[in-house]
């Protein structure tokens, strides 16, 4: 494999990510406005069909969470061979975890559906176009590891060069035949840019990092490599889990309240969604930092690395949703003509100023603490309190305060989850996880 740099950079790895997440999120929303072109009901089932996706996409971030960390831990401690066995070992498991979600998809479909609550108008739709879009999710997870393994490499670039021509033939291929073919036609797009991607990132594995997985390799699995990352993968994969499950309590506590409030609510949201990009890739790219730091052994660099992120993130995210709140008017107008719902959701994106710096602390120290090795503490921590303040604070405030209830729910679950992850890594409990991970890392093989 290719030497790699001393001390890895943010800023390199930061704006490629940066651009890879915002450009997920327009074409999201590109996609939406395709499906809706052909009809409402075309809208409603392809978002239902996405919810089903996004679910089982969860499964892919227990080997996908852990394959960034691990590997980047051995990459920095220069253990090249156990790198590469990393590497071989991620694709064989998304190989199990991609057909497995492949099967689901295929086999209960109709089940999956009718568990969402979908309108009888919208299952004829919704079903042949998950069923269809079924092996993109065997597609995704190959590409997710691969993509997850180019970044830990340091070659953020490369993996954002696949995922602009990926959307690009996507979106092209969905304009051609969705006219014709409605979401079948939008499924067999995807499916064809998925094995677009699949092809340049099998390339760019031989090119690049000097990787040519044999046969075999697509379906090996190695367990002593998988173990180690679902080590981290597990809590990473079950913490993401719980949030999603306390968010959906949420919801349906403001889907009691009326129609105003909820797409109040869900237009809210979507401004969030971009609020939330600059911490998210800071914290993305901390992870890469942080676990070829930990690998190389350098434990003081890391904690000064992270301090340094965290003004970055914290600023960031107090200045996008500053600027949000004060144009808070307008945003919502882009979405509804209705005087309250524009109302109601200008008063959200207030506080939107408290939540998102409160956000900053999760998204940046979560990830350095998984790359440290401290995966179970941010588990632990993250179900608590979104069983408790997020679900059961939407509950009990949303009663007593409507939607600003709710939201106030939000700013404190986010805040009482960032500071105690804060408080662990300033006392430095992280340390003897890096440890541990360091000699785990080096005794898979024999220093380059």
């Amino acid at each position: 494999m290719p030497h790699l740099p001393q001390t890895p950079r943010l800023w390199p790895l930061l704006w490629p990510l940066f651009v890879e997440l915002a450009l997920g999120m327009a074409v999201g929303v590109v996609a939406t406005a395709l499906a809706a072109r052909v009809s409402d009901t075309a809208a409603g089932a392809f978002a239902l069909a996405n919810h089903v996706q996004i679910t089982l996409f969860l499964l892919f971030r227990i080997v996908g969470a852990g394959i960034g960390v691990v590997l980047t831990q051995a990459l920095g401690a220069g253990q090249r061979e156990a790198a590469r066995s990393l590497a071989l070992a991620a694709l064989g498991a998304s190989s199990r975890i991609g057909l497995l979600c492949t099967l689901i998809v295929l086999l209960a479909a109709e089940p999956l559906l009718r568990l969402m609550n979908a309108p009888a108008e919208a299952l004829p739709l919704a079903l042949p176009f998950l069923q269809v879009l079924a092996p993109a999710l065997l597609l995704d997870a190959w590409n997710a590891s691969m993509a997850g393994v180019m970044r830990a490499h340091l070659r953020a670039r490369d993996a954002l060069a696949v995922l602009v021509a990926m959307n690009a033939l996507q979106l092209v291929l969905a304009l051609l035949l969705m006219p014709k073919f409605g979401l079948v036609g939008f499924a067999l797009a995807v499916l064809a840019s998925r094995l677009l991607a699949l092809v340049l990132h099998a390339w760019l594995w031989r090119a690049r990092l000097g990787l040519r997985p044999a046969l075999a390799d697509w379906w090996r699995w190695r367990r002593a490599e998988v173990a180690a990352m679902m080590h981290i993968g597990l809590p990473g994969a079950g913490e993401n889990l719980g949030w999603r499950l306390s968010f959906m309590v949420s919801v349906a506590v403001v889907a009691g309240m009326g129609t105003q409030q909820l797409a109040a609510h869900a237009y809210a949201y979507q401004v969030l969604h971009f609020l939330l990009l600059s911490s998210l890739a800071i914290g993305l790219s901390m992870e890469i930092v942080i676990g070829h730091l930990v690998g190389a052994g350098r434990l003081h660099e890391a904690d000064r690395r992270l301090r340094r992120a965290m003004r970055l993130a914290f600023g960031s995210a107090f200045v996008a949703a500053l600027a949000a709140a004060l144009a808070g008017p307008w945003l919502m107008r882009q979405f509804s003509s209705d005087e309250r719902i524009v109302a109601l959701g200008a008063q959200l994106l207030w506080l939107a100023v408290l939540l998102e710096p409160g956000r900053a602390f999760n998204l940046v120290v979560i990830n350095a603490l998984r790359a440290s090795g401290d995966a179970r503490y941010p588990l632990y921590v993250g179900i608590g309190s979104q069983a408790l303040v997020l679900a059961g604070g939407s509950w009990l405030l949303g009663a007593w305060f409507g939607l600003f209830g709710v939201f106030v729910a939000y700013v404190a679950d986010e805040w009482i989850r960032g500071l105690l992850m804060w408080r662990r890594w300033l006392r430095r409990d992280w340390l003897a996880h890096a440890r541990a991970a360091r000699r785990r890392v080096r005794a898979m093989g024999t220093p380059a």
